[in-house]
């Protein structure tokens, strides 16, 4: 049976740190980075990349579009 992974990609350059995704996170993956951009925001990324399940819910509160979703089907076996 095939069990769905989810994955998010963040466009760091244009992320604001604005928080609205980490927030919005049901499986808490998300957090702002220490390190920052061009801009010199504190971008999000996947601290808990395990816990994705693809839902979707960063994508849709991001006020700049920065996140894109990814479902990937995993085996297991």
């Amino acid at each position: 049976m095939a069990k769905v992974k989810g994955a998010i990609v963040v466009n760091t350059e244009r992320c604001k740190g604005c928080n609205l995704c980490v927030v919005a996170c049901p499986a808490k993956v998300l957090s702002l980075s220490p390190d920052s951009n061009l801009k010199g925001y504190n971008f999000s990324y996947m601290s808990n990349a395990d816990s994705c399940v693809g839902c979707a819910a960063c994508a849709y509160v991001c006020p700049d579009a920065c996140i894109t979703v990814y479902k990937v089907k995993t085996n297991t076996d």
